[in-house]
């Protein structure tokens, strides 16, 4: 069974949004490993120069770094990535899982992003959108489209 790995830059602390990761996690049970885990967000100041944010990045990146498994796939959601479909998202899966992937792991930055050298070590950057969202109503959604993405491979009537 395929090791899914939520990894994500920043607390949940919302209880609304922390059910919803719980339910999808839940459901994800069904068809793959799936936790979540959480590192904390470097402090900035209320201004922070380009240099203070690429150091926080590059700290928090090497935590993600340490993170990731040997050998997993890796998908770091960014603005400047592929915008995929949910069913283009599933085949993903599926070509993971075909090609000998026991583990993936997506990856959710804070609120200035993923390093570069972070994003340039992914098998996949992917977009969900133009739009900005809060960090963690996003977490919510990236675990929805985990689960759909399972749900489309499967043919089950969750995707319509």
């Amino acid at each position: 069974m395929l090791s899914v790995t939520l990894l994500c830059v920043g607390k949940l602390k919302e209880p609304y949004f922390r059910a919803a990761v719980e339910e999808y996690q839940k459901r994800l049970g069904a068809f793959c490993r799936f936790s979540v885990e959480e590192l904390t967000e470097q402090r900035l100041p209320e201004d922070p120069s380009e240099k203070e944010i690429a150091v926080a990045l590059d700290r928090e990146a090497a935590e993600l770094a340490r993170r990731i498994p040997e050998g997993a796939a890796v998908c770091c959601f960014c603005v400047e990535g592929k915008p995929l479909s949910s069913e283009e998202l599933s085949a993903q899966l599926g070509r993971w899982q075909s090609c000998g992937k026991s583990r993936v792991c997506f990856v959710i930055g804070g609120s200035f992003g993923l390093s570069e050298a972070l994003k340039r070590r992914a098998d996949l950057r992917l977009s969900v959108s133009k739009m900005t969202f809060p960090h963690h109503l996003f977490r919510v959604m990236a675990a929805e489209q985990i689960y759909r993405a399972f749900t489309i491979l499967e043919g089950r009537k969750y995707h319509k």
